[in-house]
């Protein structure tokens, strides 16, 4: 996409094609905005400051008076025409002539997104997405959406159509082959389902299931290493056992403790680097390391993650768990178990760690929806509609 070009949407004054200054001009003292005005509004700062959805959604509605529909219908839009940007750009990219600005391009982008994707009838789709642009602007807008809603659309190519980069839709392809890689990333451009625990806690199933597989009984001392925001910390305090969450940044570890105060739990959390962190050697009857990872299992709760997360990274993260996994082993007492966890499908971010010094691997089999991978085992998004999960338990040798 051409970001130079001096022509911007036909006209040649720049200030008059901006989005932004168009929908103040229009706004006048006083006025509510609608759904679609907070959701472009979300939207420039995600593509043009860098926001993450997840907190500049929540930010601008509490401070909106939507309706709850219409509070649920700009998430939808946010998230679903940030999820589905490249795929959006592809249907607008065929009708623009002349580059216009920035903004103007994310307007587009929403337009598409409600005509292919969100299920949005035409003249709303585009009537009232036309209305957030600059009068100046606005035939210009209207055109291409009119012709985006009449012209089919013939996909390039796989990762255009599911709207993720490349090196992404080369890397599930390499990791799980072709069926499975698509069938992954075609399952999480689907909204997640909601989970609630038996507390009210929402939580992801397969997070629970994680939990679950600490095996935490009543009586055991359990150190989460890198808890927040504390779902599987507390899901391990339910059955009784004495946990400790520990998280490296103190604001992350505030969610923690107050996760854990809202479900009535006793649950000490500190401030803690897990790779090195400050127990007793031969401390705990069992480890947790949900381990910071790529998180590309759960892209659809992150919507803009596909856009941020590159595959150096992942060789960044590798480092930091193989960090932690040899901190964290030896604060395991002989026969106590060390459970690791990524939600991701990567080889390199789980198997392919070495065993620790010290420890086997439990290799009793885990109940479907879980499937063997190598030492350990794997849950993909379209399993159990749940995110996609890497799980290996390891025991100390007495």
């Amino acid at each position: 996409m051409n970001q130079r070009s001096s022509k911007r949407g036909g006209q040649s004054d720049r200030g008059q094609q901006r989005g932004g200054p168009g929908r103040d001009d229009q706004r006048g003292p006083g006025r509510r905005q609608n759904a679609r005005e907070v959701a472009y509004e979300a939207l420039l700062r995600i593509d043009h400051e860098g926001a993450y959805a997840n907190l500049v959604v929540p930010a601008l509605l509490n401070r909106s008076t939507l309706s709850d529909q219409d509070r649920r219908f700009v998430t939808d839009l946010v998230y679903g025409t940030t999820r589905m940007r490249r795929a959006c750009e592809a249907l607008v990219e065929r009708f623009v002539l002349t580059e216009p600005d920035p903004e103007i391009r994310t307007l587009l982008r929403l337009g598409a997104y409600q005509l292919a994707f969100g299920g949005t009838a035409r003249h709303a789709a585009v009537g009232e997405t036309v209305e957030l642009a600059h009068p100046r602007v606005r035939g210009f807008v209207n055109a291409v959406l009119r012709r985006v809603a009449d012209a089919d659309m013939v996909w390039p190519d796989a990762a255009t159509r599911l709207s993720y980069p490349d090196w992404l839709v080369d890397r599930f392809v390499a990791e799980l082959g072709e069926f499975e890689g698509l069938a992954a990333l075609e399952c999480m451009n689907e909204p997640p389902p909601v989970h609630e625990r038996t507390d009210g806690y929402i939580q992801d199933q397969a997070s629970e299931w994680v939990a679950d597989l600490v095996g935490a009984t009543s009586g055991e001392t359990v150190l989460d290493v890198c808890a927040a925001p504390g779902g599987k910390a507390t899901a391990m305090a339910s059955t009784g056992a004495f946990v400790i969450a520990a998280d490296l940044q103190a604001h992350r570890a505030a969610l923690v403790a107050d996760n854990a105060d809202r479900l009535g739990y006793r649950l000490p959390v500190v401030v803690a680097d897990g790779t090195a962190p400050p127990f007793a050697a031969a401390t705990f009857d069992r480890v947790l390391i949900d381990a910071p990872c790529s998180g590309l299992g759960a892209l659809r709760r992150r919507p803009d993650a596909r856009w941020r997360i590159t595959s150096a990274d992942i060789d960044d993260l590798v480092a930091i768990q193989q960090h932690l996994l040899g901190a964290a082993a030896p604060l395991v007492m002989p026969g106590g178990v060390l459970v690791y966890s990524v939600c991701t499908i990567t080889a390199a971010e789980s198997i392919d760690h070495p065993t620790p010094v010290g420890f086997e691997v439990i290799t009793d089999a885990l109940p479907d929806p879980w499937s063997r991978f190598a030492q350990g085992f794997r849950l993909l998004p379209q399993d159990a509609d749940t995110d996609g999960m890497v799980i290996i338990r390891y025991r100390a040798i007495t």
